[in-house]
């Protein structure tokens, strides 16, 4: 069976690396030039299983990274877990699993995607079982939307034929041609095997910044009637997210995916506060090993740029710099 599998994925690479010299971004990520990192990714698959060894959804674990590591998103927090835990634990879901996260970015869409991608996988993101795509890179040109189309088609499908609980992610969906999603639509509908496939194992993650400001109003209107931000529900939201997805000139525009309902749920992040901010810096000092200091979380969240510029409510760019700038204030 791991020699099939073995051959299929070989097969995936080499297809893919005809078309290397038509367009390189996305047979970059297909082959990365067939040779150091086809090598790694044959040796990483023959010590990574597609097996219950490597893939095991704790439940318990998404739970506490969602409730202690992802800050002011009550919405997301809630909807997620409840959407990937019903997946996981069903043995016969009728369709893969489709997420949509959208808001502003640093709000916790890429996240969101690592914790649950490391509390399904053993190897977490790192998994040969986990494949990213970013619009920008991988799908820049569009006069070779054709060639996208098929070839991510065949990705798809060679990965499912090799693991049925295999994980993509589309970053940027914002920024990607309209009309290319709706390439793999049949592999996100209700049907039991395509072609002898079955993807109904899969989970399909879109990412996109379409819609952040409809939701940042949202929560900025909330905050000018003194209410709670944890008043807002997904039903304020979701409908709006699709409309704005369906609507916007980007990867989802006018997208048969939402047509055909199959998209489980938009899934809004809300922008963040002030406080969220500091959580964010204390939890990165945490995560380094070192011990968090409010001060310095103070000191560096307040040096932010925050929205409207009047009233400084709203972080610009979420928690997204902390990382790199947080060097600096210690």
């Amino acid at each position: 069976m791991k020699a099939t599998h073995l051959y299929l994925l070989l097969q995936v690479f080499l297809s893919a690396s005809v078309l290397v010299h038509t367009f390189d971004p996305f047979t970059t990520v297909l082959a990365v030039g067939v040779g150091a990192t086809l090598g790694r990714t044959i040796y990483k698959y023959l010590h990574e299983s597609c097996d219950p060894k490597w893939i095991a959804f704790d439940a318990t674990g998404l739970q506490v990274d969602l409730g202690n590591k992802l800050f002011g998103q009550h919405i997301a927090s809630r909807i997620i877990l409840q959407a990937v835990n019903e997946f996981m634990t069903n043995d016969n879901p009728k369709k893969p699993l489709v997420l949509s996260l959208h808001g502003l970015s640093g709000t916790g869409k890429n996240f969101v995607s690592q914790l649950i991608a490391d509390n399904i996988y053993k190897e977490g993101m790192d998994s040969s079982f986990v494949h990213i795509f970013n619009s920008i890179i991988h799908f820049s040109h569009s006069s070779l939307l054709d060639t996208y189309k098929s070839q991510l088609q065949q990705w798809i499908k060679g990965n499912i034929s090799n693991c049925a609980q295999s994980m993509f992610i589309f970053d940027e969906m914002d920024k990607m041609h309209p009309g290319l999603i709706d390439s793999i639509k049949p592999y996100l509908d209700y049907y039991h095997k395509l072609d002898g496939v079955s993807y109904r194992k899969a989970i399909f993650i879109f990412l996109s910044n379409a819609g952040g400001e409809i939701i940042a109003q949202k929560a900025l209107d909330f905050w000018k009637a003194g209410r709670d931000r944890e008043e807002i529900k997904l039903e304020d939201l979701e409908k709006l997210l699709s409309l704005a997805a369906f609507n916007k000139n980007s990867g989802l525009s006018h997208s048969s995916l939402i047509d055909n309902n199959l998209v489980d749920v938009f899934v809004p992040f809300l922008p963040l506060e002030y406080r969220h901010v500091v959580q964010c810096v204390m939890a990165e000092m945490k995560a380094r090993g070192l011990r968090p200091d409010h001060g310095v979380a103070d000191r560096l969240a307040k040096d932010f740029i925050y929205f409207p510029e009047s009233e400084r409510v709203f972080s610009s760019k979420g928690c997204k710099t902390i990382e790199r700038k947080l060097k600096f204030y210690l």
